[in-house]
């Protein structure tokens, strides 16, 4: 198809104009291109709703796959056609979003939150403490910039999080000698990679030309930094880029096993954790909804299961458990 390259090419550039993230902008590529396969290659300007609702009942009754990645599939669709091919679909409402089940999180108890963490080392083990004891997602946890940490205030602040929107969190005081002790030693082997000529990390939003310098200074390195300098599939550039998130998620499950605990467990149960947990301190249903950036009070519910306190500051539960 001799359209297709190009019409990848606009939806990529269209991505980045709004600023997705690189996960979206391979997983929205990747659902137009099922799409134009799935209707033998014609070009989707030559179609409509009706093949939109076919693909989308292959997914969902051929493929099996579940309502959440149903309703990303229609999402980059919808993108397809009003963001780069600028064609209102006539009834586009008429296209219904997969309904997700309503799942009751999966929460680790306090000793088994500690049993998980005792069995990871060096950065994993500090990252699941993150994770457990300021509340943070995965991909929060590895996109750290080393700006963001505040010791003086302890907080962290997550940039570009869920939604595109920053927030404040806490950062558990029982962290900050031995992150402090991490950033030290990770400062030596930035030095090493700026004298070779790959110090520069990835800048987000256009600021590596605002501000050229700014992608080779340590304030804006990762905190978890990859061992090994990768080219950037945006820029073509030799880069420091962050630690492989999977890398993270094989430690955990693996913890999981080691520990014996029989539950549907992943990095995501720490931030249910943090959650649930706070709840039954006493700490206030709206502190603790600012905390986990939820935009919806009703998202922060799902955790309720102890009766609202008010809560005047925040001690992390990391802090609670490791220094009672």
């Amino acid at each position: 198809m001799e359209d297709q390259p190009r019409l990848l090419d606009l939806v990529r550039t269209r991505i980045r104009v709004k600023h997705y993230s690189i996960r979206t902008e391979k997983s929205y590529l990747s659902w137009v291109k099922q799409f134009i396969r799935f209707n033998n290659l014609k070009h989707p300007k030559d179609m409509g709703v009706l093949e939109v609702e076919n693909f989308l009942s292959y997914l969902a009754v051929s493929r099996k796959v579940s309502s959440s990645t149903q309703n990303q599939a229609l999402s980059a669709l919808l993108f397809l056609y009003r963001d780069v091919l600028k064609i209102k679909l006539p009834n586009v409402d008429d296209v219904v979003r997969a309904r997700l089940p309503e799942k009751v999180p999966v929460v680790f108890t306090r000793n088994e939150a500690l049993s998980v963490i005792q069995r990871l080392d060096g950065s994993l083990q500090l990252m699941t403490q993150l994770l457990y004891g300021s509340g943070l997602r995965l991909m929060e946890c590895v996109r750290l910039r080393v700006k963001d940490i505040d010791f003086n205030y302890k907080q962290i602040i997550v940039r570009n999080g869920k939604g595109a929107k920053d927030r404040i969190t806490v950062l558990p005081e029982f962290l900050i000698t031995p992150l402090s002790l991490h950033l030290e030693n990770n400062k030596l082997l930035h030095d090493e990679f700026l004298s070779s000529g790959h110090g520069t990390v990835y800048m987000p939003f256009a600021l590596s030309k605002k501000y050229p310098g700014a992608s080779s200074e340590w304030a804006w390195q990762y905190v978890f930094p990859a061992s090994e300098c990768s080219i950037d599939p945006r820029s073509g550039t030799k880069q420091r880029h962050h630690v492989n998130e999977k890398r993270l998620q094989r430690a955990v499950k693996g913890a999981i096993r080691s520990a014996e605990i029989h539950k549907q467990a992943s990095c995501h149960t720490f931030r249910h954790s943090f959650a649930t947990h706070l709840l039954e301190a006493g700490y206030d249903i709206r502190t603790v909804q600012e905390l986990l950036g939820h935009k919806d009070i009703r998202t922060t519910q799902i955790y309720t299961h102890v009766l609202n306190k008010p809560g005047i500051s925040i001690n992390s539960p990391l802090d609670t458990l490791l220094n009672p």
